[in-house]
């Protein structure tokens, strides 16, 4: 099976609400929900694709050639890239009937083990969900993350129970989940927490814990204080709150204020592995991609996760050596080998950009300087780096080459 073929597949089983765009971008499904939209008008997930693609990535191929290194350690475990599967819930309502939840979480989590990655599991009304979850987490050796939405304290309890059973090497809880229109009224009910009830439940976890469903830098120190070892900055798609920032807008002023401190994680609209690389440059440390693995799995099963044809890589990738080396597989359509936990931070003001230049030494033998620009009057951010920048392009296919260098500006 081809990366085509596997589309193609996912197309006759989803819907009717995702169509399997070649390009998850939230356009055509926008506000429909039930469904993968967003709430309300419908533009953050959109939102979330667009302001990745407003970064441009700068190059300097006048540099030594050093090898790279993307593996990533996550409390004690080593994984060969810092991308995680994201957490789906309710996957025969949102993306078809073909599977439900329980089946979904089974094929991911292995697929994504043998990627050399891990996938964050989802939650749902079905007490089952998180049960067949732990379950699959289980048959890996503890390879994932379990993701609790914040019901009730005793609900929580019991699935932390079996999540303790899991033997995972964290968990995690979607607190943002607290606004889906469909959980508020739900028995048990799912809610917002205190600083103090979110410490309790992470005191109780027993293993390393993230909060996802981060915005803002208060929320970001309230997570810090509660206990939690790391958060995810995302604004759950835009299906909690309408009219929300992106992620990519708010993410830098987050890491500015906890990096260090804490493993710091975003998702929303990642497509790709020039926005893979953004993201690090910008303050994380890894990133989560959720929709597009739904139709790889909709579509190839664990084929469709690992990667079509080639086991674990795509046919179709991208090797970009300024921050790249090799790549990543899964169903997203590129590889991309990234210098992983970007550091050292300068305030640069010269000139006429709005600078906050970022000079950054991945410490994985790759020495990059990446420095964030506010183009006055653009809304446009320029990322430069420096550094090991001989840009290798390989199967490409379906014009893949004119979308990358859509991403690369030269100057």
């Amino acid at each position: 099976m081809n990366y085509q073929e596997m589309m193609e597949n996912a197309k006759t089983c989803m819907g009717p609400y995702c169509k399997a765009c070649d390009v998850c971008n939230g356009r055509v499904c926008r506000n429909q929900m039930p469904g993968p939209g967003s709430k309300g008008i419908g533009d953050t997930a959109m939102r979330n694709y667009d302001k990745w693609k407003e970064i441009r990535v700068n190059m300097d191929c006048l540099c030594k050639k050093k090898d790279t290194d993307t593996t990533f350690e996550l409390f004690g475990k080593t994984f060969d890239y810092p991308i995680f599967a994201g957490p789906v819930g309710a996957v025969n309502l949102h993306y078809g009937d073909k599977m439900n939840d329980m089946e979904y979480n089974d094929i991911l989590v292995s697929g994504c083990v043998i990627a050399g990655i891990a996938a964050f599991t989802g939650d749902g009304t079905n007490p089952d969900v998180v049960k067949a979850a732990a379950a699959a987490i289980a048959k890996v050796d503890g390879l994932g993350i379990p993701t609790i939405k914040p019901w009730n304290k005793e609900t929580i309890d019991e699935k932390m129970a079996q999540v303790r059973e899991s033997n995972a090497f964290a968990v995690a809880m979607d607190i943002d989940a607290a606004g889906l229109p469909f959980l508020k009224n739900m028995n048990p009910p799912a809610g917002a927490k205190s600083v103090k009830e979110m410490k309790e439940i992470i005191e109780s976890a027993g293993v390393p814990f993230i909060v996802k469903g981060i915005m803002t830098v208060e929320g970001a120190k309230k997570a810090l204080e509660a206990g939690a070892a790391g958060i995810v900055v995302s604004n759950h798609g835009g299906r909690v709150l309408d009219q929300c920032p992106a992620t990519a807008e708010v993410l830098k002023e987050i890491a500015d204020a906890v990096k260090g401190q804490m493993k710091i994680f975003v998702d929303g609209g990642i497509r790709s592995g020039v926005d893979v690389f953004k993201a690090l440059a910008m303050g994380a440390d890894a990133v989560i991609i959720a929709r597009p693995y739904v139709t790889s799995v909709y579509g190839g099963g664990e084929e469709g996760v690992v990667g079509p044809d080639d086991g674990i890589h795509m046919e179709h990738f991208v090797e970009i050596d300024a921050f790249a080396d090799h790549g990543v597989a899964f169903g997203l359509r590129l590889r991309i080998e990234a210098a992983e936990d970007l550091a050292a931070e300068a305030l640069d003001g010269a000139g006429g950009d709005d600078a906050l230049r970022r000079t950054a030494g991945a410490h994985h033998h790759v020495h990059v300087h990446a420095g964030v620009h506010h183009h006055e009057g653009t809304g446009h951010v320029a990322v430069g780096m420096q550094g090991d920048a001989r840009t290798g392009l390989a199967d490409l296919g379906d014009n893949l080459l004119g979308r990358l260098m859509g991403h690369i500006e030269v100057e």
